[in-house]
């Protein structure tokens, strides 16, 4: 591909060269250069790209795209560009000859509920017909092939990949996270992204290595909304303001409060042993409503639920195997988007019911007297939100299994031991990725905090051993949650990651029993 046809989209002055060279690939790792690399020196939080010109150079590298402009030999075409992070975000797109205008692209921004919310709206998609790529914190998915993720939102080269493989396979929409790092990076500019969604924010990511101050975040998560075309946003978030300060979309909202657009009303706690879930109703009256309202009648929904179209107005009951509140609004969220796609109420009731996400308050069956649960929480901040959305179950006893990352802050530590103690009526301290650390430190610093509380603890560092002890000592009505790992599939034990999935363990162990 020539070079003129890269550049057609960004500002840039040709230093040395012509733009009529042929460029062979894209590369921004220095490691990865070859003979003809186009190669984008990327000034990172580690290191900069330019220090690695004569490296890349020697290697075959016959175009750079700068910020610095460097002394290199005169068969070198040397592009400047005032950041390079956003010329390869453009570069790539056009390098894959713009994928993303063949699909429609929506992006779930926030705190918290991205991974669930996009996992549910591929589901209810799907179960109408439409082909779905997602790219997002577990992995991403291209037709049948799953390829495990680094990041949240990966970086822009890796993004137009996927999403020139989506298109080339068929996919009609994609679902992706944007993280605020990636919207920071300029990981996704460029992107025409149809719909941006807003689930809520909390301080999060505030330090060194991302955002110097909550504001920061703020206005990082804010761009997603100069981006799009339609803006679905958490009515109720403190923030919602701040998010929409200078946005240039269409504006829609939900929530559960009455200036929601899309409203989640009545709701109720499901509960029976071995299963955790919550119902609700879901309501709009808005521009959209007549429309929609009678595709779904078209659509013979009669037995989804309790559907009404009435001057505009649209109602319908969904439940979800998904328990607490955090929930409805994830739902709630998908709901919102996947109404502008045309979805019926069958659909997207029968959708919900079956959406699953690794790792995100998953239940795992493994007795009809009490439940056991899976999930990701691996701060104190999110270990509370989950103790405290169970605890409205009123089990008979909540039961908390967790362990800490080694080489991370010791104030994680005391701080989930003080949450599980407050909260959980019995506490598993375990270990989680120990890293270049012993086990028996980190959990040391776990009962610092734990024994502020008058919280019941054993510790038990072999995780395996932690969950089947939690399993064997369950009682009826308990809820017994392994929280940290989520769907993560290995430990990390000094710089080597064994295979370790808390399924299998949990597989493994009621094997075990049934062979004693």
């Amino acid at each position: 591909m020539k070079l003129r046809q890269l550049l057609e989209q960004i500002e840039y002055k040709c230093i040395q060269g012509t733009v009529e060279t042929d460029v062979k690939n894209l590369v921004n790792d220095s490691r990865k250069v070859e003979e003809g690399s186009l190669f984008f020196c990327i000034k990172g939080a580690v290191t900069d790209g330019h220090t690695y010109i004569l490296d890349v150079v020697a290697k075959g590298a016959k175009t750079l795209v700068v910020q610095d402009v460097p002394a290199v030999p005169a068969d070198v075409t040397v592009i400047q560009v005032a950041d390079t992070r956003y010329a390869m975000a453009l570069m790539s797109a056009a390098y894959f000859g713009y994928p993303a205008n063949e699909m429609r692209i929506i992006g779930v921004t926030g705190t918290k509920g991205k991974t669930t919310t996009t996992y549910m709206v591929k589901s209810i998609l799907e179960s109408a017909g439409y082909k779905v790529g997602l790219i997002g914190t577990i992995e991403a998915i291209i037709g049948d092939e799953v390829i495990p993720a680094h990041n949240t939102t990966p970086e822009s080269y890796t993004i137009q990949e996927y999403f020139r493989r989506m298109a080339d396979a068929g996919c009609q929409v994609v679902v992706m996270e944007v993280s605020s790092q990636g919207l920071m990076l300029e990981r996704t500019a460029g992107i025409p992204f149809e719909i941006g969604i807003f689930t809520n924010i909390e301080p999060d990511h505030i330090g060194p290595a991302e955002h110097e101050s909550f504001e920061d975040y703020l206005e990082c998560k804010s761009r997603l909304f100069k981006q799009c075309r339609l803006g679905i946003l958490n009515a109720d978030d403190a923030h919602l303001e701040e998010i929409l300060k200078g946005h240039t979309c269409e504006v829609e909202t939900f929530g559960l409060s009455e200036k929601a657009g899309v409203r989640a009303e009545n709701m109720r706690l499901v509960s029976r042993p071995g299963y955790l879930g919550i119902a609700y109703t879901v309501s709009w009256k808005d521009k959209m409503g007549n429309a929609f309202g009678q595709m779904i009648v078209d659509s013979s929904n009669a037995d989804a639920g309790n559907l009404a179209q009435n001057t505009g107005e649209t109602r319908f009951d969904v439940e979800i195997d998904i328990p607490g509140k955090f929930s409805v609004y994830n739902s709630l969220t998908a709901i919102a988007i996947c109404r502008h796609f045309r979805v019926g109420v069958k659909d997207i009731c029968s959708a919900l019911k079956e959406a699953k996400v690794k790792g995100r308050v998953e239940l795992i069956k493994v007795s009809d007297e009490f439940t056991l649960m899976i999930d990701y929480a691996h701060n104190a901040m999110a270990l509370e939100s989950l103790l405290e959305t169970l605890r409205e179950y009123h089990p008979h006893r909540l039961v908390s299994v967790f362990g800490c990352g080694g080489n991370r802050s010791k104030l994680r530590r005391y701080e989930m031991g003080e949450v599980s103690g407050k909260l959980a009526d019995l506490t598993v301290i375990t270990s989680d990725n120990p890293r270049f650390e012993e086990p028996e430190a980190i959990i040391a610093d776990i009962v610092t905090g734990i024994e502020k509380t008058d919280g019941r603890y054993i510790t038990i560092a072999d995780r395996k051993e932690a969950i089947a002890w939690a399993i064997h000592h369950g009682e009826p009505g308990d809820i017994i949650v392994l929280a940290g790992k989520g769907h993560e599939d290995y430990q990390e034990i000094r710089g080597v990651q064994y295979p370790m999935d808390e399924r299998v363990l949990i597989r493994e162990i009621l094997e075990e029993d049934a062979n004693k």
